[in-house]
């Protein structure tokens, strides 16, 4: 072995044989083996044993991990981006601007901040005005991640550089249709000498997670299906560990009457049809006013036209990256529009490519009774509803079992605020889209069907830690108040006390 642990790509120990498809051409990329359930229990096991004396290395040490894998992923950036790029189908530039320039930031971020986060932290007693206390953050022990295909080095490399910094150890699992933008996590580390034992990296299928998920492992952060996530959001409950999920989402887009129409058309071309829609926060309902309706509308569509869809050179939207998704924005689109919505552009797979290409769609006309208006499309298709007035469009966007995202376009941003507050989802963002999870300082999470717990921002770091509280007795006296014998001295005095604490002015020096 390296000094990292690395499960190879054929695990003779295994039966089950997976084979990655090209989404560019539809034909069979590479195949491999999945990790046997041995593997997995090896895996685990040789996380808790390297656990242990990370966990006591100090945090600027452990920090200082991650700046060289930073560096690392410099020096690799093109080469990572071409095999992100490669097995995904998203355009390189994509592959480089959401993947890998993000990852170094989130690198960066939590090696320079993670000291002061996840120090000691004073807390002083309000009423035990004689006692000391402070918060401690430890790391829980062994961290499984789960990571997706839409972002198999991002996604993956947040939860594996957040839990090293906090002194965990990590067994990562990505995605059987992406493992090698799973694997390239490994090489950064590898690059930045972590200890052997503390990352290991096991490819194979739903299988193969389950296995992790059941493993002696203390924490997992998963991100895919709701489906999937129920399940190992019961199998984690059934064992009392916590649990991260980064699950669906159905983001809403609400353009007001004052909105600058150039701007949220633009917003909404991107927002819908960036990494060819397969974004748990893309853009996915569009509701706006009807007085703006037809402008934004025509706006949206000359923006969409000017799209390149392509395998290679200059292009905007690449293919899907699974032919199952391709199949279900497909059924979404033929229902609705046998409901009655009309296509005004796209709608079908793309004639020119033998791969997973389906057009930058655009669809009015639609209603909530249209599954496409109420399930994750997760393609590139825009549906676009007409709504009264902005109360409307709030009633309408609030009308989902997700709660992930949305967006909100008008020329008053304390507007704009005050309706995403409205909205029942765990980010917001004002003539912006897409943004916040980028934003390495906001907790990124959803509520409902869209997940549980987040990701990034103090509370996402601090989410891979055992919160410990600590209380100092301060000047050593020979006895407390509460403690034995109990009189009726002690009872009188406790009830005068009282009176002075709660019941006077005197109360605001214990507040």
């Amino acid at each position: 072995m390296s000094s990292l642990e690395q499960v190879p790509l054929s695990d003779s120990n295994s039966m089950r044989r997976i084979c990655t498809v090209n989404p560019a051409t539809g034909m069979p990329s590479q195949e491999y083996l999945a990790a046997s359930d041995v593997a997995v229990k090896r895996a685990v096991e040789s996380a808790k044993e390297a656990q242990d004396d990370w966990a006591l290395i100090p945090i600027e040490a452990r920090a200082r991990v991650l700046i060289k894998a930073a560096k690392a992923l410099l020096d690799l950036q093109e080469e990572f981006a071409e095999v992100i790029s490669r097995e995904t189908g998203k355009p390189i530039l994509e592959a480089l601007g959401m993947e890998v320039l993000t990852g170094c930031d989130l690198l960066h971020f939590f090696a320079r901040r993670g000291p002061r986060l996840l120090a000691d932290e004073k807390i002083s007693p309000h009423l035990f005005k004689h006692k000391k206390a402070f918060v401690t953050y430890g790391p829980r022990g062994v961290v499984a991640v789960i990571s997706p295909w839409n972002f198999p080095f991002y996604l993956g490399l947040s939860s594996v550089a957040q839990a090293l910094v906090a002194g965990n150890a990590v067994v990562l699992k990505p995605s059987e249709w992406t493992p090698q933008s799973g694997r390239l996590i490994l090489e950064l580390f590898q690059a930045a000498d972590l200890p052997a034992g503390l990352l290991s990296c096991i490819c194979g299928d739903g299988e193969t997670g389950a296995a992790l998920v059941s493993a002696e492992v203390d924490q997992v952060c998963f991100t895919g299906s709701v489906e999937t996530g129920r399940r190992v959001a019961e199998s984690c409950a059934s064992r009392f560990i916590p649990v991260v999920l980064e699950l669906g989402g159905k983001d809403a887009m609400i353009v007001c009457a004052d909105a600058d129409l150039d701007r949220a058309a633009s917003g909404a071309v991107f927002g819908s049809f960036a990494n060819a829609g397969q974004m748990c926060t893309s853009v996915e309902r569009v509701y706006v006013v009807d007085e703006v309706a037809d402008a934004f509308i025509r706006k949206v569509l000359q923006k969409t036209s000017e799209l390149r869809q392509g395998d290679q050179g200059q292009r905007d939207i690449g293919p899907m990256t699974l032919e199952s998704q391709l199949r279900v924005v497909e059924r979404h689109v033929e229902e609705a529009t046998s409901k009655g919505a009309r296509v005004l552009a796209g709608g079908r797979c793309n004639p020119g490519y033998s791969g997973f290409f389906f057009e930058p769609t655009v669809l009015v006309d639609v209603n909530h009774e249209m599954t496409l208006m109420r399930e994750e499309t997760f393609g590139p298709v825009m549906p676009i509803m007409r709504v009264r007035d902005e109360r409307e469009a709030v009633r309408f966007a609030n009308d989902t079992r997700f709660g992930l995202g949305a967006s909100v376009w008008t020329g008053d941003k304390r507007k704009g605020v005050e309706i995403g507050k409205q909205l029942k989802t765990g980010s917001v963002v004002v003539n912006d889209c897409l943004i916040n999870a980028a934003m390495t300082e906001l907790p990124f999470g959803g509520i409902d069907e869209s997940g549980m717990g987040v990701s990034v921002g103090v509370q996402g770091l601090r989410s891979f830690c055992h919160v410990q509280s600590v209380a100092l007795d301060r000047f050593g006296l020979k006895t407390e108040m509460l403690w034995f014998p109990y009189t009726n001295k002690k009872f009188k005095l406790l009830k005068r006390l009282a009176r002075i604490i709660w019941g006077s002015f005197l109360g605001k020096l214990f507040s």
